[in-house]
């Protein structure tokens, strides 16, 4: 399913820009059902997600050491499942063929949790098959939603598609505790409705999202420019052979470029959770806040998404993309400095504008680089080589801080980041590359 398909406009023709009326601003309905797809799964997930270490820990008894190994799989096994997804969609061009199956392997593994009792096995296949599933249908989902419309308003597409898959994470854990508190803490009944909401978003998909298969555009040379929203975001550029899929990606100077610098500035990122945990520790937070601050965070992303595609789609994507990691070394800066309470909600915000200016607007970047026919494998490139390189930043800083202590790893990290910023706008500055032709 192609911009052609989906509004009968050729590919080879530049889209005009959007105008101040209602049409150059509309969604497309494909992203709006994908975003709802999205937004029902998360509340799903993350109702497992809430509960998962109350249930491994206290209700199974397992060892920190064993929902560690657990939490490992869980997150490794996405990262590199994403190549073969991207693949398959490309292979096949049956992007929501390939996305729904991960949405369905997602939704089955609840019944897995429910069926594994305390097997360590059985959950670590159920865990296993969630974070599979989760890999499996993220890159053909982006794929869909940077095909399904004009590709001046990407960033907007991709700020909806987040904002709502935002809205599903914060329901989540509030329908989880829901449940356990109507059900006097049954951790099977949470499985259940999760299982249930989750063959509900498999459904919307089915309905809602076109199926049609993927076709190539017309070759037509275009010059790339990653400053330009207009000459970067024009339609697919070439036709690809389908032997060269694979590695086609690679080949294309203006996407390494986007690739090197996502895993530069991912090599300087902390995780999540050390942030977290250096607010408690400088705050001194009590243990029962701890699961609110990453609502706090989810809160301000929803609220900042699509504003931030919109500024991407206005001004170039480039720079909203390098101000996110600018946030982002905001956040190292106002840890290393004494806290009170308030600098809680600036903390907060910051790593709020960090994912909204980065996460839908990277792939917005990226999409109208890659052809039709090869452009789930490169998001899925991307994704990977961005969440590989935002583990070992992770790992780094876990033994900074074990070996140099807290404020040194602090110094180091935002030290690092500095510096992977100024490689990054390097990366991506504006110069044009040389035309660009193939043969159909």
């Amino acid at each position: 399913m192609t911009y052609l398909a989906t509004t009968g406009r050729r590919d080879d023709v530049p889209a005009p820009p959007p105008t101040g009326g209602g049409a150059g601003r509309r969604i497309p309905a494909t992203v709006l059902a994908l975003g709802t797809v999205s937004l029902v799964t998360d509340v799903s997930s993350e109702m497992v997600t809430a509960v998962l270490p109350l249930y491994l820990v206290l209700g199974l008894g397992l060892s920190p050491l064993q929902f560690g190994f657990l939490d490992g799989l869980f997150n490794a096994a996405s990262a590199v499942v994403r190549l073969v997804g991207g693949h398959a969609a490309d292979r096949s061009g049956r992007h929501k063929r390939i996305a729904g199956i991960g949405y369905l392997l997602s939704a089955c593994s609840r019944l897995g949790l429910l069926l594994a009792g305390g097997a360590t096995a059985g959950l670590a296949t159920a865990l296993a098959a969630d974070r599979v599933g989760k890999g499996i249908r993220t890159a053909p989902r982006d794929a869909l939603i940077s095909l399904s419309g004009p590709p001046e308003t990407l960033g907007r597409s991709f700020g909806v598609h987040r904002a709502m898959d935002t809205t599903g994470a914060l329901l989540g854990p509030l329908v989880a505790f829901a449940v356990l508190w109507a059900t006097a803490d049954a951790y099977d009944a949470v499985f259940v409705v999760s299982f249930c909401i989750g063959l509900l978003g498999v459904l919307v998909l089915l309905l809602y999202v076109p199926g049609g298969p993927v076709e190539p555009a017309r070759a037509r040379p275009t010059p790339v420019r990653l400053d330009d929203p207009v000459r970067l975001d024009d339609p697919v550029r070439a036709e690809e052979p389908v032997r060269a899929k694979a590695t086609a990606p690679l080949h294309d100077p203006a996407f390494r470029r986007i690739l090197a610098a996502a895993a530069l500035l991912g090599a300087a990122t902390i995780g999540d959770s050390f942030v977290y945990l250096l607010l408690q520790r400088q705050l001194d937070l009590s243990p029962g806040w701890f699961p609110l601050l990453p609502l706090g965070v989810a809160a301000s992303y929803l609220l900042l998404a699509i504003p931030a595609g919109r500024i991407a789609d206005r001004f170039g994507r480039r720079l909203p993309f390098l101000v996110g990691h600018l946030a982002l070394l905001g956040v190292y800066a106002a840890l290393l400095t004494p806290l009170r309470p308030m600098a809680l909600v600036l903390v907060l915000a910051l790593l709020g504008v960090f994912y909204a200016a980065t996460d839908g607007v990277l792939m917005a970047l990226a999409g109208p680089v890659l052809p039709a026919t090869g452009r789930a494998g490169g998001l899925a490139l991307l994704q990977t080589g961005q969440a590989l390189t935002r583990l070992l930043g992770t790992a780094g800083f876990g033994a900074a801080w074990t070996l140099w202590g807290q404020r040194p790893a602090l110094y180091a990290a935002a030290a690092l980041l500095a510096v992977a910023l100024t490689g990054g706008w390097v990366l991506l500055r504006n110069p044009a590359q040389p035309e660009r032709t193939t043969t159909s």
